[in-house]
Order: structure tokens, then C-alpha cells, then sequence
């Protein structure tokens, strides 16, 4: 008990720790070291669970903020971007190992639509249905940048069209209708008019036909306005023909222009039609048109 307490203080404190970390006392020359975790292999385990766990922890933290920085980099940044935001996080590796990638070379493409011109847009005009009077229009210039106008065919055949007033319009197509309009506005209105025409609601009726002659029930005969009326049909509606009728000179005569002489004649063996049924010889007739049926000079 005297030899202990004959031990300095500083000493004793020294061999104290010793006997709890059980390593040897640290002289006066000599760096103190480190404490040791405990030599309880439970709290030994105890320690080394936290110590991994919290390694783990800190390397999922880490994982997940570089998968955030290199999805940002590729939605937002270029591929120089982008690789210098992986090569921080491999800790500034050579960034001469990675290729550079090469831009696309644009490719200039070969189907391209062409805008249309006016002659397209006039080609695609209606070329068929021939305009009769009491046919309702829309009528526009493409180059005013204006609505659809709405035009009638009157009593007269005519049209009131803007700028130059009346034009005729009965028995033209929207087609032809339009070609003439513009015609007539280039030459003292227009540097270049696109005139669109269609028809928005037709006649019940396109015109009439005139029958007289060697036929049961002669008289005029209504064209409806889908219908194609040929020159056999007619003479079917209005009976047929007499005993007497000369089938194969039917005369059809058809006003070709403003003026009076302006007329055209047609000389058809209906006869043919009806007996042989060469229907390439029968004729689509035009409103205003007149059939004469004459009498055979020898009756027997």
C-alpha cells in the first residue's frame, strides 16, 4: 500500500488508463494515442454496425445526387456539358479517353409540299355542271383577303360581279365563269386576280328545251339541274313520234352568241338510236335549244 501511494499522481492516472484500455502506460516521450473501441465484442459489434451503416448511408446519398446531376446534364446541357459533369464525378479522370460525339449533319428535306399557284387553284375548279339561271354562287378574290360574296344567276344569264358589273354566266361552268372574270379584272383592275367561284345551291330547273314538229305532245320540256338531257329522252317525254315523222333528219338548232345569227345546227338520225341503239350519236341538249321533228315528204 506504501509502494503505490509512494507513486506519483500523473503516474498512477497512467497505469489507471492502462488498465481499463489495456495497453501500456504512455511515457512522457511518447504521442498519446488514439482511443480504442471497447474489447466487449458486443459493444465491439455494436460499433462496427454504426460505423457501416453509416458508410452505407453515405455512399447511397452520394450515388443519388450524381444519378440527379447526370440526368439535369442530359436534358439540359450539351455532350461537352454533359461529359464534364461525368468526368467530376469520376474525380476528374482524363477526359481524353471519351470519344467527342459528332453533331447530326442536317439533311435538307425532299418532300417538302409546294405552295399551290393560282392556276392550280383555278384547275380545281368544278368543269362540269353548267350554271343555269337561279343558280346561287360564292364568288371571291383570293388576293382581297375578304369572305365568299354571294352572286345569283338572273333572268338575264348574268352575274353582277364587283368592279365590272354584269357578266354573262348562263351555260358556263364555274370553271370557264371564273377564267373570264379574271380576265376582265387583269385588264384594267388587277396586276393578277385568283377568282374562286362555286356553286352553293343549284336550280330546280337549268332551262328549257323546245320540241315542235312530228311528235305527239310537242312543247317546251324542263332540264333539271343534275340531269344530263340528250335528245332521245326528249322525244321519248313527248310521245314519240308520229306515223309520218322523218326519224333520221331531226333538226336541232342552238344560239351559240349575243347575236341573232349566232346559231349552230345539228342534223340527227334518231332513227338509229332507237332501232340500232348507237347512242354515240345522241346529243346532250343545252337550255334554249330547238328541236324540229319534219314530216316525211312520202307518206305511205
Amino acid at each position: 500500500m506504501n509502494s503505490i501511494l509512494s507513486i506519483p499522481v500523473s503516474l498512477r492516472q497512467e497505469y489507471f488508463k492502462a488498465s481499463v484500455w489495456g495497453r501500456p502506460p504512455v511515457c512522457q516521450f511518447q504521442e498519446p494515442l488514439a482511443p480504442r473501441p471497447p474489447s466487449n465484442s458486443r459493444s465491439a459489434l455494436a460499433f462496427q454496425k454504426r460505423t457501416f451503416g453509416s458508410i452505407a448511408l453515405f455512399l447511397a446519398v452520394y450515388l443519388v445526387s450524381s444519378i440527379s446531376l447526370v440526368i439535369a446534364a442530359t436534358n439540359s446541357a450539351t455532350s461537352s456539358d454533359l461529359e464534364t459533369h461525368v468526368m467530376s464525378l469520376l474525380g476528374g479522370a482524363n477526359t481524353n479517353h471519351f470519344a467527342t460525339p459528332v453533331a447530326p449533319t442536317a439533311t435538307p428535306a425532299t418532300n417538302t409540299p409546294s405552295v399551290p399557284t393560282s392556276g392550280d387553284i383555278v384547275n380545281l375548279l368544278d368543269d362540269h355542271h353548267k350554271l343555269a339561271i337561279g343558280d346561287r354562287l360564292s364568288f371571291r378574290i383570293i388576293e382581297d383577303e375578304e369572305d365568299p360574296k354571294p352572286m345569283i344567276v338572273a333572268d338575264s344569264g348574268e352575274v353582277e360581279c364587283p368592279y365590272i358589273g354584269r357578266f354573262p354566266a348562263e351555260n358556263k361552268t364555274c370553271k370557264q365563269l371564273a377564267n373570264g372574270i379574271k380576265a376582265a379584272l387583269e385588264k384594267d383592275y388587277y396586276i393578277e386576280a385568283t377568282v374562286i367561284i362555286a356553286v352553293d345551291l343549284m336550280a330546280k330547273t337549268r332551262g328549257r328545251v323546245y320540241l315542235v314538229g312530228a311528235l305527239r305532245l310537242p312543247g317546251p320540256q324542263e332540264i333539271l339541274s343534275d340531269e344530263t338531257l340528250t335528245l332521245s329522252k326528249a322525244v321519248l317525254r313527248s310521245g314519240g313520234f308520229t306515223d309520218f315523222a322523218d326519224k333520221k333528219n331531226v333538226k336541232i338548232t342552238r344560239k351559240t352568241g349575243p347575236n341573232d345569227n349566232d346559231k349552230q345546227t345539228f342534223v340527227v338520225n334518231v332513227g338509229q338510236i332507237f332501232d340500232n341503239g348507237k347512242v354515240e350519236s345522241d346529243i346532250s341538249l343545252e337550255p334554249g335549244d330547238l328541236i324540229l321533228v319534219p314530216d316525211r315528204k312520202i307518206r305511205f
